[in-house]
């Protein structure tokens, strides 16, 4: 997979999301990531630009202000499990969405990838929020035009200061191959080398092999 380098990159697919919990001692952790069929377009924007601080006359020092990402991810549908889990919609016992002005949002991952020409790039970001799509639709006129839903999507850094990962060129295999069956941690991976853990060793960090493709 090394030796394979795309030139270019299109068609967004298989996004996902992944229920977040951060513990009182700030360790994070991931529920299994869940489908989000139906992927339209995705466009998100860098939050944060860095700051100077002048000494000497000069530019002395760069302050890096990453603030994450804000943008929308456009679906066919919002998913149902999508709606109780990140938004906090409750389904009743005859099964109708209620939503609550009192209930608060849940955190998230996102994940989703791009087609390239050689293999696909596949994104996490690691502490999204999706803000309540609105309602939106129109009559059939001389043909049917299909209405899709949005939301608006806030990432912002994780404790510690993580903000998202994708792959690259040198991606281990296991790694990109098991990016849907469970969120991509660095420090998991890198405690598993250290303990001498073999390429085995990693894919049981991630949950093992998962991907739909192996491209």
């Amino acid at each position: 997979m090394a030796n394979k380098k795309n030139k270019v990159k299109f068609n967004l697919r298989n996004a996902h999301y992944a229920m977040l919990s951060v513990a009182e001692d700030g360790k994070v952790s991931y529920g299994k990531p869940v489908p989000m069929p139906g992927s339209v377009s995705i466009s998100l924007d860098a939050n944060g630009e860095p700051e100077n601080f002048y000494a000497d006359g000069t530019a002395y020092y760069v302050i890096n202000n990453n603030m994450g990402y804000d943008g929308d991810l456009e679906l066919a549908m919002i998913p149902e499990s999508f709606r109780t889990d990140a938004l906090g919609e409750r389904l009743d016992g005859k099964g109708v969405l209620v939503e609550n002005a009192e209930v608060e949002l849940s955190p998230f991952a996102l994940l989703f990838e791009f087609d390239g020409d050689q293999r696909h790039i596949r994104h996490v970001l690691y502490n999204c929020s999706a803000s309540r799509p609105g309602i939106e639709g129109k009559t059939n006129e001389e043909s049917r035009e299909v209405q899709t839903e949005t939301l608006t999507i806030k990432a912002t850094p994780l404790p510690g200061g993580m903000v998202k990962a994708k792959t690259g060129d040198a991606t281990d295999a296991a790694a990109y191959e098991g990016w849907y069956a469970a969120v991509y941690l660095p420090a998991a991976a890198d405690g598993a080398e250290s303990a001498g853990g073999t390429a085995a060793a990693t894919a049981s960090v991630y949950g093992g092999s998962g991907g739909e493709d192996g491209v």
